[in-house]
């Protein structure tokens, strides 16, 4: 069982709603749903379905609808995150609820800072309620607003504001700083020149996120006075990420970080938590001195700075740090700059360095290394490394220690890897060595059709010998476990069966016998098993053609044999492609294989079954009369000769109840000891 348990009921009902909503609503005039009844539903569940709604991506103008029955569906915690809205969705369906927190962070499709801001004001209730607000992402777009007199500050109880990566400008933090209540201000990665304004809620700030800053226009001394300040401040990130190529960029903020650290402990007397990620210019004496003058220190940021191995902090226990030196410091850094593309990259390179011997699972530690890869679905750089993390994370028996629903996850953000970047030769080595587990393979349900198409199609633009063995050996087992409708989709691809093909004409050219060749050939048996669809689709490749030169020319190699010869068997199952199968010669070489008291009996095996389907009905015989008797007596003679088969040759779905039926000693006896073979197989499996 899962460690992680069953699905929470809860969760499982709003799942459930969420795929009926539909049926339980109906349209208003404009298009948006209403729910034909609802009960009066906790503000927490009501949360909750929104939440549900926005993950399953399904949230927009008309679903967001439901909620404008605010007595019924009460919102106090609403994320619209990522979701596509329309300001005027919004105004109507969230804006009446009292809200108490809202997150519409990378929100699109007009949702702007400023339509955001105007709805809210415009709601009484909203107003006066609204504690926290997270606007990342957005563009404010603030000369929209009609009236001047909107502004954050008309949001009065606004405690918590998210504004990074946005078009803030210095008069309009100068507005948010006369906030009566404000606590928490993120203007991270914003263009703001001048912080002076914070001076107006030094009393009240206790959390001030100023990251990667790069168009402040302060001197060192005006930026450490204006600090100095905030009296109340617990928390300060000052960190910064530039890239080597902007070296001379931020100079002054690190001169700002040094003297901070060197500063009297009466600077800043409250702060307990210190981000200076990616600042360059401070030393470890100063680092040390800092340290040592604040015993109630609980958090210090330095990754990207070459001190986090620094020997003041390894007396520290109860210290939480970001660095480099060890697997804690590297996943706290996961852990807090998911949305930091450069730290998040260089904390994954050394996180890839640390657990390259891995031996232990650490399931706490892949997840945050999923969560990277979601929070940053389109960048190389992470995906690149991240990618490798999750195969030192899972490789050889640590996938089987973790929650299924945990590995379930990590191969989705493989594949979307995989399809996102479908020429990267280093990601798609990095996806397939973590995807070739037979443990994930067999047991951990996903989607294998994605997978197998995904995995074909990078065969057929590359042709690197390590990564094509261990693409077509991932395809072989994927085959075999789809259901019979995948199998038959995917045998409708032409260039499917053509790229098989062409890898087993590539090893058969050079009469190659190795781990490729024999996983293509049982990826093409199984995708014809019980598929008409598919061995005719084979036939039309001239796989036949192709298949009867590689019989010839492996006569000594039974492993090969035997899954030719299968294939065949499958070919020769249905009734309306026998006659593709009646070539004097190919027949003649299988009889031969028949006879062979040398050659092994499961080739033998495969041998009489194609002989036996072909002959077993004489109106559908086209070829010689006496071949066909010759046929059929070689056929007894082998079968009697045969030994007990002790082991399974092949896993059989259902045998036919039309299977070589006929009275033909031959096919009959065939028939008869495939039974007998199938029928041991499942007695030895339940003994």
């Amino acid at each position: 069982m899962d460690p992680e348990g069953p699905q929470a009921l809860c969760d499982l009902c709003l799942a459930q709603v969420c795929c009926s909503l539909e049926a339980l609503c109906s349209k208003r005039a404009d298009g948006s749903m209403s729910l034909i009844w609802a009960p009066l539903f906790p503000p927490e569940l009501a949360d909750r379905l929104l939440q549900t709604m926005a993950s399953k991506e399904m949230l927009n103008d008309s679903t967001v609808g439901i909620f404008r029955d605010s007595k019924e569906l009460r919102l106090r915690r609403a994320s619209i995150r990522c979701c596509v809205m329309s300001a005027e969705a919004f105004r109507l369906a969230l804006c009446p609820h009292r809200l108490l927190e809202l997150d519409a962070s990378w929100a699109s499709e007009g949702l702007t800072g400023a339509s955001v801001v105007s709805g809210l004001v415009s709601s009484p209730e909203c107003s006066v309620s609204l504690q926290r607000l997270s606007l990342n992402g957005l563009h404010l777009d603030w000369g929209s607003l009609e009236e001047s007199c909107i502004g954050f500050s008309s949001l009065l109880g606004l405690r918590t504001l998210h504004l990074a990566n946005t078009d803030l400008t210095d008069d309009i933090l100068e507005d948010i700083c006369s906030l009566p209540h404000l606590e928490s201000l993120d203007i991270s990665c914003t263009p703001v020149s001048n912080l002076s304004a914070l001076l107006q809620c030094k009393n009240s700030l206790r959390s001030l996120i100023a990251h990667r800053l790069r168009q402040l226009n302060m001197s060192p001394s005006r930026l450490l006075f204006v600090l100095s300040q905030l009296d109340a401040l617990r928390h300060l990130d000052f960190s910064d990420d530039r890239l080597p190529a902007e070296d001379t960029d931020g100079r002054d903020g690190d001169e700002v970080a040094r003297q901070l650290l060197e500063g009297s402990s009466q600077i800043l007397p409250s702060l307990v938590s210190l981000d200076l990620s990616g600042r360059k210019m401070i030393g470890e004496a100063a680092l040390a001195a800092f340290v040592e003058s604040r015993s109630g220190l609980i958090f210090l940021g330095l990754l990207a700075t070459g001190l986090s191995s620094s020997h003041v902090l390894t007396s520290l226990r109860n210290l939480k740090v970001t660095g480099e030196a060890n697997e804690n410091q590297v996943c706290e850094a996961l852990r807090r700059y998911t949305e930091r593309e450069c730290f998040v990259q260089k904390a994954l390179v050394q996180l890839y360095r640390l657990t390259t011997d891995a031996d232990t699972a650490q399931p706490d530690m892949l997840e945050l290394v999923l969560g990277t890869m979601k929070s940053h679905p389109s960048s190389l750089h992470v995906h690149l490394v991240a990618t490798a993390c999750v195969f030192n994370l899972t490789t050889q028996d640590l996938a089987e220690a973790m929650p299924v629903s945990l590995i379930r996850s990590t191969i989705t953000q493989l594949l979307h890897a995989m399809k996102t970047f479908p020429n990267h030769q280093q990601v798609q080595k990095n996806c397939l060595l973590a995807l070739c587990s037979d443990y994930i393979l067999q047991d951990i349900p996903f989607d294998r059709y994605v997978a197998a198409m995904l995995v074909i199609n990078w065969l057929s633009n590359h042709q690197d010998p390590t990564l094509q063995r261990m693409a077509v050996a991932v395809i072989s087992i994927l085959v075999a476990k789809l259901s019979k409708e995948e199998t038959a989709k995917l045998s409708q691809d032409v260039v499917f069966m053509k790229q098989l093909l062409a890898i087993v004409q590539q090893k058969a050219m050079v009469g190659v016998v190795d781990s490729t060749l024999k996983f293509a050939l049982s990826a093409l048996w199984n995708l014809t098993d019980e598929m008409p669809s598919a061995a005719r689709s084979f036939i039309q490749c001239q796989g036949l053609e192709l298949y009867e030169e590689v019989l010839e020319s492996y006569y000594n190699e039974p492993t090969i044999q035997q899954k030719i010869l299968g294939l065949l068997n499958n070919i020769a199952e249905v009734k309306e492609l026998q006659a593709d199968l009646m070539d004097e010669g190919l027949l003649e070489h299988i009889l031969i294989l028949l006879k062979d008291t040398q050659v092994e009996v499961g080739v033998r095996y495969f041998a009489g079954g194609i002989l036996a389907h072909l002959t077993s009905k004489a109106e559908a015989w086209t070829l010689d009369q006496d071949f066909r008797d010759a046929i059929l007596k070689q056929l007894h003679e082998s079968i009697t000769t045969w030994a007990h088969l002790e082991r399974e040759m092949v896993s059989y779905r259902l045998a036919s109840r039309q299977e070589c039926s006929c009275g033909q000693s031959g096919p009959y006896i065939w028939s008869a000891a495939k039974t007998r073979h199938i029928t041991a197989v499942c007695w030895r499996g339940t003994a």
